[in-house]
């Protein structure tokens, strides 16, 4: 007995001290992503090369008021990798909307009509789009769920599908991230 618990003491306690680490605040989308220092990884990251990602949404939370943490995580990828060393010029990232996911990038006045409430995505939708991030609108869940360009934030793109975008985005040699 005083064996196993000696075993689950070596193993549980890097896990503890690791999982107690606090996160930080981010080089590039500041007010959102934020990300844990790993300290020497063993699989090294490329700062040499580009990295191109497209995430692929299509699903929201139920909690309207907070914001979609699958957006988050476009700033957790970006600010990680500058943290990590990589230029900004070789992050390339790109979000593609589909499903529910398509009422989170709604303006103001649309969401507060349908939610009562101002869209929260809207400061980091924002935020990443200054960043050079592309956030594209599946045009045929928009004409699905009768969703004008207008009725948008002014930072989406609509595409002829998600399809058609995510097909020309990995042509592009962007990887493709699925939640």
């Amino acid at each position: 007995m005083k064996n196993t618990i000696v075993y689950y003491i070596f193993i549980l306690l890097p896990i503890l001290a690791f999982s107690q680490q606090k996160t930080k605040q981010g080089k590039i989308i500041t007010e959102f992503g934020k990300t844990y220092t790993v300290n020497n990884p063993d699989f090294k990251t490329n700062i040499q090369k580009d990295l191109k990602v497209v995430f692929d949404i299509g699903r929201t939370f139920k909690d309207n008021s907070t914001i979609n943490p699958l957006f988050n995580t476009a700033a957790r990828y970006l600010n990680m990798h500058a943290d990590a060393g990589v230029p900004i010029g070789k992050l390339h990232v790109a979000l593609v909307v589909h499903g529910e996911a398509a009422n989170d990038i709604l303006n103001n006045t649309e969401y507060k009509n349908k939610y009562g409430i101002d869209n929260p995505n809207t400061s980091l939708l924002s935020a990443l789009a200054e960043k050079g991030v592309q956030i594209i609108l599946c045009g045929q869940t928009a004409a699905h769920r009768n969703i004008s360009k207008e009725k948008t934030l002014p930072e989406i793109k609509i595409a002829l599908s998600a399809m058609t975008a995510l097909v020309q985005l990995q042509n592009e040699n962007y990887r493709l991230i699925n939640f």
